[in-house]
């Protein structure tokens, strides 16, 4: 019921608003009293004096309004006496003039008599030349015609005068009416504002409880900072309403300071995954129940999110740029109370750069920032990290492989995935097959051109003698302890530091392939 009478209400607040703009009419103020009716007898406080205000304002104007509110016919007969006036002789000119011409007629005996308009001498009386003996005295001639003449009496003329300016002193009236309307609501604008809040609060609760039965939400139990987060059976509020197939529901758990290192083909159900439980945290923590089977939710005191990558150019910014300077601003914000979810955080570089900031950045937060973290990745070196740090949980997006076509199954295993099934992917989304067949022969000859370097680094180790080797690496690791002594890590930003410890690990790579 409640949400009926809400749907009829419309918006509250953008009708009070609409007071003080100076285009507002006779239909808004109308509008805006039939929603106090409305909204009144559904909100907890009582406001005698709006309701005296809906009251005056539905009584006041008639029930289908003009557009304009200086053109008059806006205002009920029995508001104003002088007004009723004018409007009966406004609407009943036709009328009033019948009446004086018979009146006139009888006194006269002239059956012929009639009044006559004409647009240079007004109203008058038309008498026929073989009656003319038989004018009135009260009678004043006013036009001769070939066939009659036309008279006026005082009585017609004051008549005349009514009806002339009835009009525009009938819709000067109403203004002022409308005009007097208006600043009464206009002084219980506070009043106002405050049931538009109480509606929207209002409206807000029967949004959430009508949410939780339809679409089978839970009630979460709210932790305190600081601990696990749990969801059972979670699903994605937005796309499950979208998507005609059944949303396929994950199992998720978190504990404070971990990471759920997440790795699977594009398609899979990564970033959606991450989503979600960002969505359920942000739901929880404004009152509403969750898109879940159960929930145990910690309460988050900020949400940080790297998703999705775009440029500005207007700003002179690149998508990697951008990038970097979104994940420097979360790594200064984030706290162990925070969520934080990054998404192909590095791919904006070549591979090595991408990687080794990856790596940079996923250290950090896991050593120093800890806060619940969801890190989506295609790099699969990452996922060596949880051997040497434990609170780095690797899971992986499921799929299935039948007669050479990938069936994303969208559910979150544990463990790394194996490969990221790009040229898979790439035939689903409908590249030609002889373009995904040469993918596949590059991508082999990129897997023996690996090999072959691997190999010939440790021909090279092989062959040199221990004295030498010893030696060479002895004055890389001198140059390299030189370069990070000279860092003062005081003065970096985030980002510079990741840029400087960029370099350094690409000087480690060089250094082994030479």
């Amino acid at each position: 019921m409640i949400r009926s009478q809400l749907s009829l209400i419309g918006d509250l607040e953008r009708k009070v608003v609409k007071l003080s703009n100076p285009l507002c009419n006779s239909r808004d103020l109308f509008s805006l009293g039939k929603a106090l009716e409305l909204a009144l007898p559904i909100i907890p406080e009582h406001h005698q004096n709006l309701a005296a205000l809906s009251l005056e304002i539905l009584g006041t104007f008639v029930d289908e309004l003009p557009h304009s509110v200086k053109e008059g016919g806006m205002i009920r007969p029995g508001i104003n006496a002088t007004l009723d006036e004018y409007i009966d002789l406004t609407t009943n000119v036709q009328n009033k003039l019948s009446e004086l011409e018979a009146m006139e007629r009888a006194r006269s005996g002239i059956q012929s008599l009639k009044v006559k308009y004409n647009g240079v001498f007004g109203y008058s009386f038309e008498i026929t030349k073989a009656n003319l003996d038989k004018v009135p005295k009260h009678f004043i001639r006013k036009q001769t015609l070939a066939q009659a003449e036309r008279f006026v009496t005082e009585e017609l003329s004051d008549l005349e005068t009514k009806i002339l300016s009835a009009q525009s002193r009938r819709c000067d009236l109403e203004f002022e009416i409308f005009q007097s309307l208006k600043k009464k609501a206009l002084h219980l604008a506070q009043d106002l504002l405050r049931v538009c809040e109480e509606i929207a609060v209002l409206d807000l609760r029967a949004s959430f409880a009508e949410l939780a039965v339809t679409k089978q939400y839970v009630r979460p139990n709210l932790g305190e900072p600081g601990t696990d987060l749990e969801l059972v059976g979670s699903r994605h509020p937005v796309i499950e309403l979208l998507t005609h197939d059944a949303f396929v529901p994950n199992d998720i758990y978190l504990k404070p300071g971990h990471c759920i290192l997440l790795t699977g083909p594009n398609m899979a159900g990564k970033s959606t995954l991450m989503r979600q439980v960002v969505l359920s945290t942000l739901l929880n923590q404004i009152g509403s129940f969750v898109p879940a089977k159960s929930a145990r939710l910690p309460l988050m005191n900020q949400i940080h999110t790297r998703i999705g990558a775009s440029d500005h150019l207007s700003r002179g910014l690149s998508t990697f740029m951008v990038e970097m300077t979104e994940t420097a601003e979360i790594l200064k914000a984030a706290g162990p109370d925070s969520i934080v979810i990054l998404d192909e955080i590095g791919r904006g570089t070549s591979t090595y750069d991408g990687l080794s900031l990856a790596q940079a950045i996923l250290e950090f937060f896991v050593d120093r920032v800890k806060p619940y973290l969801f890190f989506a990745t295609h790099y699969h070196e990452l996922t060596e990290l949880s051997q040497s740090r434990p609170s780095i949980e690797n899971f992986h997006m499921s799929i299935d492989e039948h007669q050479g076509s990938l069936v994303f199954l969208r559910r979150m295993r544990p463990g790394p995935a194996n490969r990221s099934y790009g040229i898979e992917v790439a035939k689903q989304a409908g590249l030609p097959t002889s373009l995904t067949k040469r993918a596949q022969e590059i991508l082999k000859d990129f897997a023996k051109q690996e090999l072959t370097q691997i190999q010939k680094q440790l021909s090279l180790l092989s062959d040199a003698s221990p004295s030498a080797a010893r030696e060479e690496m002895e004055q890389s690791t001198t140059s390299l302890i030189e370069d990070i002594r000279k860092l003062n890590l005081n003065e970096l930003t985030p980002l510079q530091a990741l840029n400087a410890l960029s370099e350094l690990q690409k000087q480690a790579l060089e250094e082994v392939k030479h």
